[in-house]
């Protein structure tokens, strides 16, 4: 049976929260369980400093980060699980790619656009002033990722479609002018992915500061669902589901029947401080053994470095055959 190769990379610049874990974590594993897909997972910290220059933040994301991929889940006999800096040959590959990329492709790339854009309307003289080569040239290392493992899935959000379109125009470039060697690769946009409410109603982000950790204790967990925004109605006053955050993360946890019956509960006058405990016991028992296993694993990050060398050596081994094959298309090659 051919299976499908999807593949996903995860930035270490910052700490999963429970947003994270329902739009991203959760049904990434549930897709790698499936017996027709080929999963790569990568952290992909060189992509995290091109903006977080802070090495202690982007060390303490990577065990975080590939700790709670481990305790949600994910099985790295049947996912290959690795650190993008550990793969030598994703960055060889990038330089190659570099050499055939169109500087108005990347002249097009949003990121870049933006930077530019808030130049001029700040009036800078140089519209590039503070732009750095890792900004300007991130779609080419997110290409060499992609193209390493000739992925034909890479499940993304919307802001990271055109990323994956220059993949595509990458790899269309270096086939025509050397030889087919690269899969062109699909994007995947989960239209059901599940966007999880914050604090305050809007998307969970840490940008917003209306995240929720992950991994808190129980006792700080059910703080954190306190904070959840309600209005002023009092207990026995019936209420709706969308007059607050509250039920929308209550249904990320529950079944369909337990979500008829929360709505039911609000509506017969169900006091907010009540709904409140009732929310956090359901996440709660969805993550206490996952966050058990999580504070294992960051008790002994040895052990997560050696599940990552694992992975690398089995990224390595896939990755070594291409990359010989893109070498000799371009005249590298052994003198005979």
């Amino acid at each position: 049976m051919n299976r499908k190769r999807v593949l996903t990379g995860v930035t270490t610049t910052g700490i999963p929260h429970l947003g994270n874990y329902v739009g991203a974590i959760r049904p990434a594993i549930r897709a790698a369980q499936s017996p027709d897909t080929e999963s790569f997972l990568f952290l992909a910290d060189y992509h995290g400093i091109i903006k977080c220059h802070e090495p202690g933040r982007i060390h303490e994301s990577t065990q975080a980060v590939a700790a709670t991929w481990l305790a949600c889940g994910l099985d790295p006999e049947r996912t290959t699980f690795y650190r993008q800096s550990d793969i030598p040959e994703v960055m060889e590959l990038n330089w190659i790619l570099t050499c055939i990329t169109a500087k108005g492709l990347m002249n097009r790339a949003h990121a870049y656009k933006a930077a530019v854009q808030a130049n001029t309307e700040e009036h800078q003289e140089d519209p590039d002033h503070g732009v750095e080569m890792g900004l300007y040239s991130y779609p080419i290392l997110m290409s060499a990722d992609i193209l390493m493992f000739n992925a034909q899935e890479v499940p993304v959000g919307r802001d990271q479609i055109q990323h994956v379109e220059m993949a595509r125009d990458i790899a269309g470039r270096f086939n025509h002018r050397f030889g087919e060697l690269f899969t062109l690769p699909e994007v995947k946009i989960d239209e059901q992915v599940e966007l999880l409410a914050g604090l305050d109603g809007r998307k969970m982000s840490k940008s917003y500061g209306n995240t929720i950790p992950l991994f808190d204790t129980e006792k700080k967990l059910q703080k954190s669902v306190n904070k959840i925004l309600t209005n002023l109605k009092e207990p026995g006053e019936a209420k709706q589901p969308d007059e607050s955050p509250l039920f929308e993360i209550y249904k990320a946890f529950a079944t369909p029947d337990e979500n008829a019956a929360f709505v039911q509960m609000l509506a017969d006058g169900l006091a907010w401080g009540e709904a409140k405990k009732l929310l956090a016991a359901k996440i709660n028992a969805e993550l206490a053994d996952k966050r058990e296993r999580y504070n294992e694993l960051t008790a002994r990050p040895a052990q997560i470095e050696e599940i990552l060398q694992a992975g690398a050596q089995k990224a390595r081994r896939e990755a070594r055959g291409l990359l010989d094959k893109v070498r000799d298309a371009v005249g590298i090659r052994a003198l005979k």
